[in-house]
């Protein structure tokens, strides 16, 4: 294997998420969405969706041959929620996602390898798509989430039991992709991606023993720890993957699972300030449906650990059961805001967002090469939807 190495360095600047002003609490930041940083950004929106689309084109074919071949009883359950097909077996052209871990895989190839790595890591990008959907049937099911994609999630059509089965075929499918790959890197991206999922099941553990503890005996330490493995962990495999099938140094492929990491923490940032404050009618969940579930996101730990008196308020309204209503919901997240949780998640997120483009100039130094992970990147920590 070569490794080949450019001279310069990427300067442009991470714009994830607004520059923090002053203490926390203090100032309400913009939607990512609602500020302008002129044409330079709008190319960047052009790149990332340049690159998710045809990413989808590229991996669509691999992961509906993979699940041509499951057993008719997983196959329909996995077709609805790809968003193929209806529950009654009729077919869709629903929603499959945004496709962006498997974007990064393509991405990340291109980068370190070129045009051909990236034809040649086509399986590995549906691998881990296939593993991103066998966590989100099950995580709809612990969570109870009755909504994805704008439709009902899996486990409230077909049952607990029959979507978590269909989301374990998932899983199995992924690793089967990288066993029948002939390419050279398919046994330790293989590997990787079976340690990322344990990373991913010890996350989500983490994940629902916080949610049954009370609000003011979770920190945001652990809280911070549990995001990486849930959330940064597949992102950071992804691009690694792509670093793997470019025949890429160990030191590049160990900087891109880095990138991938503090990208997706960033990412998981955003994607909690969107879980209160997002609009339902583009983010396909109810609004506020977070905190209905009375879950401990980024933004809410982050305020109930800030010794505020709106702090004192959000505990006592995270200590009752959710009164079902609007009220309840604008009740606690003016107090997650004034108790300063929606300024930290989001200069949190342009602190991850730094870190990241640390990580990708060490494994692309030239900024040409790695404008397309940075554009991914900045894609998915400037969404407000």
């Amino acid at each position: 294997m070569t490794e080949t190495r450019r001279g310069g360095t990427a300067t442009r600047r991470p714009t994830g998420a607004p520059e923090r002003h002053g203490p926390i609490g203090t100032q309400r930041e913009k939607e990512p969405a609602e500020s302008s940083d002129g044409p330079g950004r709008a190319a960047e929106g052009h790149e990332a969706a340049v690159l998710l689309s045809e990413s989808r084109a590229s991996v669509d074919p691999e992961l509906r041959s993979a699940i041509a071949s499951l057993p008719e009883s997983m196959r329909r359950i996995a077709l609805y929620h790809f968003g193929w097909q209806h529950a009654d077996g009729t077919p869709a052209a629903g929603n499959a996602g945004k496709a962006i871990r498997p974007a990064l895989v393509l991405t990340a190839a291109t980068a370190l390898g070129g045009p051909a790595a990236r034809a040649a890591a086509g399986r590995a990008a549906a691998a881990v798509e296939l593993v991103h959907n066998f966590t989100l049937l099950h995580d709809d099911v612990m969570d109870r989430d009755a909504t994805r994609r704008h439709r009902p999630t899996a486990w409230t059509v077909f049952g607990d039991a029959d979507a978590i089965l269909a989301g374990d075929a998932l899983q199995a499918l992924a690793l089967r992709l990288l066993a029948a790959d002939p390419h050279p890197a398919s046994a330790a991206a293989a590997a990787r991606l079976a340690d990322c999922v344990m990373e991913l099941c010890e996350g989500q553990h983490a994940d629902t023993a916080m949610e049954r503890r009370p609000p003011g005996e979770v920190t945001l330490d652990e809280t911070l720890a549990m995001a990486e493995a849930k959330t940064g962990a597949l992102l950071g495999c992804a691009c690694a993957l792509g670093a793997l099938y470019a025949g890429a140094a160990t030191e590049d492929v160990e900087a891109l699972d880095a990138f991938g990491r503090e990208a997706g923490l960033a990412f998981q940032l955003i994607d909690d300030v969107i879980g209160i404050w997002g609009d339902p009618r583009h983010t396909g969940k109810p609004a506020g449906a977070d905190l209905a579930a009375r879950k401990k996101s980024l933004p809410v730990v982050a305020a109930l650990t800030s010794g505020t008196t709106a702090a004192a308020e959000l505990a006592e309204l995270y200590a009752a059961p959710y009164d079902e209503g609007k009220e309840d919901l604008e009740r606690t997240a003016l107090a997650v805001e004034r108790a300063g949780g929606r300024d930290w998640a989001q200069a949190q997120a342009a602190d991850h967002m730094a870190k990241a483009m640390q990580e990708l100039a060490r494994a692309v130094p030239e900024p040409e090469a790695a404008g397309g992970l940075l554009a991914l990147a900045e894609f998915v920590t400037r969404r407000s939807t």
